[in-house]
């Protein structure tokens, strides 16, 4: 048995006891226990389905290359055992390599749920406006894939722009489809109040976060935060409400900042704050561990720096670009109503390709 099915039967193995943990009456009384299971399930599965396919094609080349031995005679019999084993054998080197991709160190967040942050940067008013069109764009892709969005708070210009925006998304392998999208994001567009014609280039930043559960998080409330209630207000500064339910928390230990306002419930706007500071601090975390591992700081494309410039918005051009695999699509208004597929997909291939790459250049200078 190579290496490889050494591996392959051991996570197969794994996924049968997951599923038998599963089934254990304990367990479906515990959802946090129910959760873990399922992310570690939902992990296993592809590499499981995988290799059963490649076992289930070995088993069918085998018995295509007997007929070819056993077929001496007659030769279109033969021919058509050849042609089989041509195309099982194809088949087998494409699982293979789909495997290897597989077993790649996978990112343990991806099937969590995300925490986006979008902020106006550079360009005042057109800031604004782009990143509220940023801020529809990901509601719509959430909508496309049927995650479950959120809007936890959303400072407004007035003129139909944002200042800034949290944005929970729910749904499974949000955080796999939406790593991707952290950065500067740049649009360069003629202004509605721009009489002389010039193109002007605008930023917004992305943030994109995994959502933290409480136990991954441990917050001490007396010591570590101090929270600030204040009245809600509306743009301009109105009022909205006349109860004090804008909350906002200061983490003391980090410096980090978090405020939320809703019209209805202090209650829930400290719930939405603390989920945004378990996730600002996660990443914080995850962030450090990067720093650390080597073959991750060599992948570039899932890095997530937030002073990357990661995309451009041309609308005399009608094109998104996108830095760091130099895709170009040519269809502007399908990109802003959430069509993101096309460059999340060649960004996760690209991603894939380079940590594939990283791993196999690791093993290599090992070998010598």
């Amino acid at each position: 048995m190579s290496d490889l099915d050494a591996k392959l039967a051991e996570i197969a193995g794994q996924y049968d006891e997951v599923q038998a943990e599963l089934s254990r009456p304990e367990v479906s009384a515990d959802p946090s226990e129910i959760r873990r299971l399922g992310r570690e399930l939902s992990r296993l599965e592809p590499v499981v389905e995988a290799f059963r396919a490649l076992n289930a094609t070995r088993e069918e080349l085998a018995g295509a290359r007997e007929l070819r031995d056993a077929s001496e005679g007659d030769d279109e019999l033969k021919s058509m055992a050849r042609d089989e084993i041509s195309r099982l054998e194809a088949d087998e080197t494409r699982l293979v390599e789909d495997l290897k991709v597989l077993l790649l160190p996978r990112d343990p967040n991806d099937d969590r749920d995300v925490i986006l942050e979008i902020r106006a940067g550079a360009g005042g008013d057109e800031a604004a406006l782009f990143a509220a069109e940023l801020l529809r764009m990901y509601l719509r892709y959430a909508a496309r894939h049927r995650y479950t969005p959120e809007v936890l708070s959303l400072n407004e210009t007035g003129i139909d722009g944002i200042k800034e925006a949290i944005v929970q998304v729910k749904g499974d392998g949000a955080y796999s489809r939406l790593k991707f999208e952290g950065g500067v994001h740049r649009v360069q567009r003629i202004p509605a109040t721009e009489s002389s014609g010039r193109i002007h280039t605008s930023t917004a930043t992305v943030v994109v976060m995994p959502e933290a559960d409480e136990v991954e998080v441990q917050i001490d409330e007396e010591r570590d935060l101090r929270i600030d209630v204040k009245r809600s207000s509306g743009p301009g500064g109105q009022s909205v409400n006349t109860t004090d339910s804008a909350v906002r928390i200061t983490h003391l230990p980090s410096g980090l900042v978090v405020e939320i306002q809703d019209e209805k419930s202090q209650h829930k706007n400290k719930a939405k704050a603390m989920s945004v500071l378990r996730s600002r601090l996660f990443d914080l975390e995850i962030h450090k561990q990067r720093e650390a591992d080597s073959i991750a700081r060599r992948s570039m494309v899932g890095s997530g720096d937030r002073s990357d410039k990661v995309r451009t918005y041309n609308y005399p051009q009608d094109r998104v670009t996108d830095h760091r695999i130099g895709k170009t699509v040519h269809d502007l208004p399908g990109v802003l109503t959430g069509e993101l597929d096309d460059l999340i997909d060649a960004l996760q291939m690209a991603d894939q390709a380079d940590r594939l790459s990283a791993v196999t250049g690791a093993a290599g200078g090992n070998e010598r």
